[in-house]
């Protein structure tokens, strides 16, 4: 069963190396009037922004329950995770095409082309640091899943995001240095725009793959199938339960909340008796699995 990694350490890996690189890029804008450059320089700017969203929302999802919130915050980090994706989509995308698009119907030669090359070579060294501190924590996460089954079943918003938003910076840099050299070996400033486009459409491609998975989160999905299907076999092995009817789990940020209709052992037993098996399967349950926060026990007798 996957683990969990550390999303904090990763978001602030991701933050210092995007501000680092929105710095060198803006600069090399500025000299060259690369239109991929400013693009990329505008991504950097976008993701520090993300970034510092995903922190502020991963703060407020740990604030305690209240008599209007009595499952807790934890479903926030969603709210913002899925706003990242928002802003992946328009601010990096969007103005991505838009300047890609300009750059193509009125192109212009690139000014100082090797201090682009330079800042670009800098930022996907810098990026890099940041994707391998960031899959660092995915491995933990996706223990022997595949990456694309870890990204799909993945319940952790924020490093299903900062993997994403790592993935298309890394790609974008390389994007930016092909249509700069491009640009530089040809002497024609569309490629320039091209590469612009293409780093449009990347981060749009990113950030719906992204949007579409925490939108799921967002609505209220279980826990993911391996971890539902051990708590489940954790519960039928509990000398207090006969059989499960019905299990319901749901992902609260990192917490869960467990719903069981099950039979107990023996039916013949006192309330007294009965409730104290329930209370016992509720504390071996949220002993074996730490992240379990809520758990509501129905005991029945027929399906």
């Amino acid at each position: 069963m996957a683990g969990k990694g550390d999303s904090v350490k990763t978001i602030l890996y991701a933050l210092g190396a995007n501000f680092a690189i929105f710095v060198a890029k803006s600069v090399a804008a500025s000299i060259t009037g690369s239109g991929a450059m400013l693009a990329e320089a505008v991504h950097s700017l976008a993701d520090c922004g993300n970034q510092g969203l995903l922190l502020l929302g991963i703060k407020r999802a740990k604030r305690p329950p209240s008599p209007d919130y009595p499952l807790g915050y934890g479903k926030e980090i969603y709210f913002w995770s899925f706003l990242v994706a928002l802003m992946l989509f328009s601010v990096g995308g969007m103005f991505s095409l838009y300047e890609g698009w300009h750059k193509l119907h009125a192109p212009e030669p690139l000014s100082y082309p090797w201090v682009a090359v330079g800042v670009l070579t800098f930022g996907i060294l810098a990026e890099a640091v940041s994707m391998r501190a960031c899959m660092i924590e995915v491995n933990k996460a996706r223990g022997s899943q595949s990456l694309w089954r870890w990204f799909r079943d993945s319940r952790q918003a924020e490093l299903v995001v900062i993997f994403g938003e790592d993935l298309a910076a890394l790609l974008g840099l390389v994007f930016a240095l092909f249509a700069v050299v491009l640009t530089m070996i040809t002497g024609n400033p569309v490629w320039d725009a091209i590469g612009t486009l293409g780093i449009g459409a990347l981060l749009i491609i990113v950030a719906v793959f992204v949007a579409v998975e925490v939108k799921a989160m967002l609505i209220g999905q279980s826990v993911d199938s391996g971890q539902r299907d051990a708590i489940r076999e954790f519960i039928e092995q509990r000398p207090e339960i006969k059989r499960v009817f019905n299990l319901i789990t749901l992902q609260m940020g990192n917490d869960i909340l467990v719903s069981v209709q099950a039979e107990m052992a023996d039916s013949t037993v006192s309330v007294a008796d009965a409730i104290a098996g329930i209370n016992a399967t509720e504390v071996a349950l949220k002993a074996r699995f730490p992240d379990v926060k809520w758990c509501f026990f129905e005991p029945d007798d027929s399906a």
